[in-house]
């Protein structure tokens, strides 16, 4: 059986670790979410610049012909970028979770 003393020195060791463990976890959670954040607007830039160069392109269509295959390469090109996206940020969104519960299962 430990003394109260003993039993009190447990109990700061313990609240310490897990307060640090807490600092490290937000930590981890603030740079991971910075990331994901820059990375959503890196990908909303190139996704607006992508749409404008194509209705510029649309605008110079000479045909309804090459207007047709304009938008059908805007198109595939827009779901093959924003599948890849999805796919990285689902891969980041797993680190975030990963790495901010790792400091917490340790303590």
């Amino acid at each position: 059986m430990l003394e109260p003393f003993q039993m009190s020195e447990q109990f700061q060791k313990m609240s310490k670790n897990g307060f640090g463990a807490a600092i490290v976890s937000f930590g981890e959670l603030t740079k991971r979410s910075q990331a994901i954040g820059a990375e959503m607007v890196l990908f909303s830039k190139n996704a607006f610049e992508d749409g404008t160069r194509a209705f510029e392109q649309m605008l110079g269509a000479k045909t309804i012909e090459q207007a047709i295959e304009i938008q059908s390469q805007y198109a595939k090109r827009a779901y093959d970028n924003y599948m890849a996206e999805m796919s990285k940020l689902g891969e980041m969104y797993v680190g975030l979770a990963c790495s901010t519960y790792e400091p917490v299962e340790k303590a």
